[in-house]
């Protein structure tokens, strides 16, 4: 009789055991689906809900929580979109609004320069034709900026990094002169090989130099290292470490680089994130640096040198 009791005792046990570890078991493949789920739904613009294939009420209920919370945050992520829309919009039409104006306004500055005016006043009248110039260039950068991060278009293919440099060097060759300045470049002696965009590392490389020319004391040395480092560095007695820690920022211009717009190192970055790459800025000892990390190799770089120069 006892052996009896405990037999069924055990057979209950059994039971028991059996139905815990395929409840546990439903559990732990609801758990699965639902983190499954989530980051499905997380990574893409979904208005499927969440679903689990087991019957506990806990489960079901979190999955419920968890549909609620997304239809948030996707109701969240449109209000952004739309918003974010609208503000660059906003920015190229006033860009565009601002440009009429300007025109005119430096129609009739070259008009009043031609007239009979005292010292005093032509001193008057070159300062506003400096400030509208720099207007006039805010609002061209406002439109390439809202351009660039509405709806990038490049064309990814094999360049050698060290000859657009060189194209770029060319380019900017009379404004250096100008300067007193004589880049000292040095290249790698096999061509550095990255999957770009001409025409966006171009624009990298002339917002670059043409912040040389605002902040440089008169020298300029160009590095390019076989791992895709590019690093540019000059004397800049103007600037302090606050400053160019700030230069990234849209519409940051220093003070006392009076034709600075504010936006050509911030396009300068989002062209290289586009690209793959990044660009840092530094100062210590006087001397400012910005460092372009070209993205990693996608091709096989040929072995021609391109040498090294001063």
């Amino acid at each position: 009789m006892i052996w009896l009791i405990l037999l069924c005792a055990a057979l209950a046990l059994a039971l028991a055991v059996l139905g815990l570890s395929v409840r546990l078991h439903g559990i732990r493949k609801a758990a699965r689906e639902l983190r499954a789920g989530l980051a499905e739904k997380l990574a893409g613009d979904t208005n499927t809900l969440l679903s689990v294939s087991t019957g506990d009420r806990a489960m079901r209920a979190l999955a419920a929580d968890l549909n609620r919370q997304l239809a948030l945050l996707r109701d969240q992520r449109q209000q952004y979109l739309h918003g974010d829309r609208a503000l660059k919009e906003a920015v190229t039409n006033v860009s565009h609004d601002l440009r009429t104006p300007l025109t005119a306004i430096c129609g009739y500055l070259e008009l009043l320069e031609q007239e009979p005016l005292s010292d005093a006043a032509r001193q008057y009248l070159k300062i506003i034709a400096s400030r509208t110039e720099a207007m006039k260039q805010l609002s061209g950068e406002l439109l390439r900026y809202s351009a660039l991060t509405a709806a990038p278009a490049l064309t990814l293919e094999p360049l050698s990094v060290g000859d657009v440099l060189e194209e770029s060097l060319a380019a900017f060759y009379a404004a250096l002169t100008q300067r007193g300045i004589t880049p000292a470049v040095s290249l790698p002696e096999s061509k550095v090989i990255r999957t770009l965009d001409r025409q966006a590392l171009g624009r990298v490389f002339g917002n670059i130099l043409g912040n040389v020319l605002k902040y440089s004391d008169g020298d300029l040395e160009i590095v390019l290292t076989d791992d895709g480092v590019l690093r540019f560095s000059n004397a800049a007695a103007r600037l302090d470490p606050v400053q160019v820690g700030r230069l990234f920022d849209r519409y940051f211009s220093v003070e006392s680089a009076r034709d600075s717009a504010g936006l050509g190192l911030a396009i300068s970055r989002t062209l290289l994130e586009q690209m793959g790459g990044a660009i840092t800025a530094d100062y210590q000892n006087g001397r400012f640096t910005v460092t372009v990390q070209l993205p990693v190799e996608r091709f096989a770089a040929p072995t021609v040198g391109e040498g090294h120069y001063k």
